[in-house]
């Protein structure tokens, strides 16, 4: 008896931000939107364009400066976070309604397993067929589906083929996987990034297939399973499976700053870089963790001669409070800086640990320090993150009262 094969679907939002706005305000649609933060903050990025932007070679990650130049009348939208979190639940609801094997690869991306599904909604294609107009009908948000009979399947016919039909579908198997996808550039490959890309280039594999044709010895050798796992890509072969509520534990936290101006001034610097790592210990501390490592990331105000510094350091035992954690941040940045104007930086705590599990100590006082920091998070839950805060976030460089009303460095 032949076994029966998986019916895996990626649904991906087209233009998730730009959508979400046109829903919003209508008479966007059909015109050139750009979703974008404040240029006068510095945050004037594009995070999404709608596809009448895109015909002018609009990309999300430009400057709006260059958006502007590409199509002088686009139309800039301020970022909404809070819409885009309620749109993405809205559709991950639509998406259970289907199968309750639904899990979520980004805000905007949904993998669902349909496998077994024939007798509720039909054959998977007819199953996707309803879920695009179901999103649409209840959103106002278009989205694509990429069906495969695994989840690499899917995500290749999403990302290659399906955002450039009109119908916003297409399918791939293991019958017709080499004949859409060997042709490819190998850039177009899942996993290849740049950097693997030149790799490849210089081994002379261009497309897909040239990678799918090499004995599976030869990226195995020269990078171990990461090349094995390029090489089955190739080939449309992914053996993992979708196991809701089953996501890899995360391995840290940490914030990131855009400042609205050039900082200069160590003690501004400084004050942002406490702030930040207020943040990530109240966030590891909301995960039951500590960290064991600290990396500070600092990024140079001069494009034309960049600058800069990413350096870490293991701290002496694992923490989440930020009396422990800032001393070896700021210690990190004094040593690393070279004195010249900053545009942004971040602070990342990772190697998180149970934070139940500690080593005691003669010469700490752990648990006040413990008792400290969950009176802090109590206020802070209860009356928002300004109800308590440092002093220094009332000097000319803190970011606090500014970062409180912003969801991942946008507005809410």
């Amino acid at each position: 008896m032949e076994k029966q094969r998986q019916a895996i679907l990626l649904a991906d939002a087209e233009s998730f931000y730009a959508s979400v706005e046109i829903t919003h305000n209508p008479s966007l649609r059909g015109k050139p939107v750009a979703v974008c933060g404040d240029p006068a903050l510095r945050h004037g990025l594009v995070l999404a364009a709608s596809k009448e932007a895109k015909a002018y070679g609009v990309k999300t990650g430009q400057p709006a400066w260059e958006c502007r130049r590409l199509c002088p009348g686009v139309i800039f939208v301020r970022p909404h976070m809070n819409r885009y979190l309620e749109s993405a639940l809205e559709m991950t609801r639509i998406f259970e309604q289907f199968t309750d094997r639904v899990v979520p690869y980004s805000i905007d991306e949904h993998f669902l397993d349909l496998s077994g599904c024939e007798r509720l909604w039909g054959t998977p294609h007819e199953a996707a067929r309803r879920i695009l107009r179901q999103v649409w009908d209840e959103t106002g948000i278009r989205c694509r589906i990429g069906l495969g009979e695994n989840p690499l399947q899917a995500k290749m016919a999403c990302d290659r083929f399906a955002k450039k039909r009109v119908d916003g579908f297409f399918e791939l198997n293991s019958t017709n996987y080499a004949a859409h996808v060997w042709s490819l550039p190998i850039g177009n490959l899942f996993g290849v990034g740049p950097r693997m890309k030149d790799h490849f280039n210089r081994m002379a594999v261009r497309t897909i297939g040239d990678l799918a044709r090499l004995p599976r010895e030869i990226p195995t050798r020269r990078w171990g399973v990461n090349g094995l796992l390029l090489w089955l890509n190739a080939h449309g072969i992914d053996y993992s499976t979708l196991q809701p509520g089953t996501l890899a534990p995360q391995k840290g936290v940490g914030h990131c700053a855009t400042l609205p101006r050039d900082y200069a001034s160590r003690q501004e610097i400084e004050a942002v870089l406490l702030e930040l790592t207020e943040e990530a210990c109240f966030r590891a501390r909301t995960l039951g963790k500590m960290g064991t490592t600290v990396h500070v990331y600092c990024r140079g105000a001069d494009f034309d001669h960049p600058s800069g510094f990413s350096r870490q350091k293991k701290l002496p035992e694992p923490a989440s409070a930020a009396t422990e954690v800032y001393p070896v941040a700021q210690q990190l940045f004094r040593r690393h800086w070279d004195g010249r104007p900053v545009r942004a930086v971040g602070l990342n705590l990772s190697g998180l640990t149970d934070r139940r599990c500690y080593q005691l100590s003669l010469f700490n006082h752990r648990e006040i320090t413990n008792s400290l920091s969950a009176a802090m998070d109590e206020i802070r839950e209860r009356f928002g993150p300004t109800a308590l805060f440092r002093a220094a976030s009332l000097t000319s460089g803190g970011q606090l009262f500014t970062r409180a009303n912003m969801i991942g460095g946008h507005e809410k």
